[in-house]
């Protein structure tokens, strides 16, 4: 049963991710680094999977001369999180 948990999803930080994403439309790098309380570097990798798995869309812009990095879940990261969130009930037979 654990195995049949989405790999994706099944990592804390990207569980998390798509978590804050499932109630907002988006979110920029800086609130899902507060959000997950991890560090900048493994939120990049985090978010690179996500993109990878098309969980999640990212667009890059500028804001002023810094980079803005806008993370927003695709329906694929919709269904997958749904799925996970029934999987995980039935493995915690609630």
């Amino acid at each position: 049963m654990y195995k049949d948990l989405d790999p994706v999803l099944n990592t804390p930080v990207r569980l998390a991710i798509v978590s804050v994403l499932i109630k907002m439309k988006q979110a920029d790098f800086a609130y899902l680094m507060e959000m997950t309380k991890t560090t900048q570097g493994n939120l990049s990798h985090q978010i690179k999977k996500l993109h990878e798995a098309e969980y999640i869309e990212v667009v890059k812009t500028f804001k002023g001369n810094y980079p803005h990095t806008i993370c927003k879940l695709t329906e694929k990261g919709k269904n997958a999180f749904e799925k996970y969130v029934k999987d995980i009930k039935k493995y915690l037979h609630l």
